[in-house]
């Protein structure tokens, strides 16, 4: 089951930040066909978060192709976004993980690894675009 962390100093609306997460978990391969997503009620329990967001997040995805609302029953996922290079085994995800390690080793924070990665990212998908 998905678990939303919600960052309200973010910036970012909190029914997109809800929808970033469950499309993530689906590239991933947390979620797939069929998987059930938690509740509304569920969500606000966890999150404290209005309702009304949550269903917009997945009136969202549902407008996406993503997800699918079954009266009575919940919202389910509809079809996979996850790849081989995306799941957790996935060799780039190793090499990821392990220069997050060394980044941690070197005292590095995370404002101090996203501003490292932004700054990588932009010089290799400028104006998050393809791969230069």
């Amino acid at each position: 089951m998905i678990e939303f962390r919600i960052d309200r100093r973010s910036g970012v609306s909190t029914y997109v930040q809800i929808a970033q997460q469950v499309k993530q978990a689906m590239r991933m391969g947390l979620l797939g066909p069929g998987d059930q997503l938690p509740t509304a009620r569920e969500v606000v329990e966890t999150t404290a978060v209005n309702p009304n967001t949550v269903l917009k997040a997945y009136r969202e995805l549902e407008r996406e192709g993503l997800v699918e609302g079954r009266r009575g029953q919940g919202t389910f996922v509809t079809r996979s976004l996850a790849t081989d290079a995306t799941s957790r085994e996935a060799p780039l995800r190793r090499a990821l993980s392990s220069w997050m390690d060394q980044a941690g080793g070197a005292g590095l924070g995370v404002e101090e690894v996203d501003t490292l990665y932004l700054d990588v990212r932009e010089e290799h998908y400028p104006t998050g675009g393809s791969p230069s």
